[in-house]
């Protein structure tokens, strides 16, 4: 891992997370009830929500539930895509789930969509779709 640092998320940085979650090309957020306050203040204080960051500050982050090993936000904000911070969010993400005894993780993404394909480059595997006709994923920790 060259020029960034991964680290926990702490409150100051809501900010600039919502800036990386709003500045993705892909799986725009069209309605942020969908995502609470209350959900992300969980993940801040409970579970597992991890930055990256480099020179110019956060430029991704990934939120894992530590309970079920759902892995319920990884976003790299589009001009620091490619640079390796998706890969070791991940990568650090599902450390902490298998140290927390877990055997596998799972997530749900639109299946035509460049995080699919980062998904499976990454050894996840299509296990079927959700009731919001979103792929499901499944990864062997």
């Amino acid at each position: 891992m060259s020029g960034f640092t991964l680290r926990p998320a702490t409150r100051a940085d809501l900010p600039r997370i919502h800036e990386v979650r709003h500045g993705t090309a892909e799986n725009r957020l069209t309605d942020p009830s969908l995502v609470t306050d209350a959900e992300i203040a969980w993940y801040l204080d409970s579970a597992i929500f991890l930055v990256s960051e480099d020179d110019g500050g956060v430029q991704g982050f990934t939120c894992a539930d530590h309970l079920t090993g759902y892995v319920w936000a990884l976003f790299v904000i589009d001009g620091a895509q490619g640079r390796g911070h998706g890969t070791a969010l991940l990568a650090a993400a599902m450390d902490l789930l298998r140290k927390q005894g877990h055997r596998q993780a799972f997530l749900s993404t639109d299946g035509a969509t460049k995080a699919a394909a980062f998904y499976r480059a990454k050894g996840w595997h299509p296990t079927g779709i959700n009731m919001k006709g979103e792929t499901v994923f499944r990864y062997w920790l």
